[in-house]
């Protein structure tokens, strides 16, 4: 008997592109991206049905990403206390539907959207009705977020996502990370913000892009360059092919994570090695307490946020 999907429902889309059939897997839970491929070849690190999601890959992240410090943040002089969901540091991280069931608005052929809502709750006394829609087009994968107040009182809001991008037939230390941002968000030990730096000089300005293998980051950067409203991010082959994650200019920020202990799946195994996220964010870590690129939704107020995945050169 097979066992259960650890991630409710699973959406399976298809489109024939130009560049060939494109595929993807949404989940239920955490309305999450568990695969997306061209002509087979995987674009973002995918997980097995009855796994769940290591490391957070594909979820989104609301009413805020990344981390929020010692789980507690203040308005008008109202302290208000999170639940920790990150122990090792002590901190609020990835938001309040990361493990929540998405129930079912639209589905088609080639896209789904899903809808939840974010329940007044421990340090979080608002209500939301979030949704996020997944397209193929004929250019990649579009993301739409969309996020209402519900509730009586204005609410500060965040969003980000968390994809591990990759070409698959490409051991993924040998492509090379491009970031189009300015600033570094400089963090203590328990990687909460202490400062912002420009990355002109350092290690961490990969504008030009650098080596996934030679990197070892779990940064946050601001300074997102915006050109035809949008901002770029890429991984690209020796061969020239790529994968770009773009974002509106509400995505101003952006999070790099290269851990070296992700289950990476080779053929019908998984093995440990090296990944790379590229996170669109709209705010920084901690943005409850430093104001840094937070929304404030008034009631009845929405708001958008797209985001997306696009292939080049991969047509044979």
């Amino acid at each position: 008997m097979p066992l259960a999907a650890a991630t409710g429902t699973q959406y399976a889309l298809s489109l024939q592109t130009p560049q060939g059939r494109a595929t993807a897997t949404i989940t239920e839970v955490a309305a999450g991206i568990r695969e997306y491929a061209l002509n087979g070849i995987d674009l973002v690190e995918g997980f097995a049905a009855e796994s769940v999601p290591p490391l957070g890959a594909g979820t989104v992240l609301v009413p805020w990403p990344n981390r929020i410090r010692d789980a507690i943040w203040a308005q008008d002089g109202v302290r208000h206390l999170l639940n920790i969901t990150e122990p090792a540091q002590m901190n609020a991280i990835h938001g309040l539907l990361a493990h929540t069931a998405y129930r079912l608005v639209a589905r088609s052929e080639h896209e789904v959207t899903l809808a939840a809502t974010v329940y007044p709750q421990a340090g979080y006394p608002y209500q939301l009705d979030t949704t996020v829609g997944y397209t193929l087009t004929a250019e990649g994968l579009a993301v739409t977020h969309t996020i209402r107040n519900v509730g009586a009182a204005s609410a500060p809001v965040a969003l980000g996502t968390h994809p591990y991008l990759k070409i698959g037939d490409v051991p993924t230390g040998d492509l090379t990370l491009r970031l189009n941002a300015s600033s570094h968000i400089d963090v203590d030990h328990r990687l909460n913000p202490v400062g912002v730096s420009a990355v002109d000089g350092t290690r961490f300005d990969l504008r030009a892009g650098a080596r996934v293998a030679d990197l070892d980051l779990d940064d946050g950067f601001g300074g997102v360059l915006v050109q035809n409203g949008r901002g770029e991010h890429s991984l690209t082959a020796p061969d020239g092919r790529r994968v770009t994650l773009w974002g509106d200019a509400s995505m101003a920020y952006v999070q790099a994570f290269t851990p070296r202990n992700f289950p990476v799946r080779a053929g019908e195994s998984t093995q440990l090695g090296q990944a790379v996220a590229i996170e669109p964010m709209t705010a920084p870590a901690d943005a409850f307490n430093s104001g840094q690129g937070l929304t404030w939704l008034a009631p009845g107020e929405d708001w958008t946020v797209r985001w997306g995945i696009t292939p080049t050169g991969f047509a044979g």
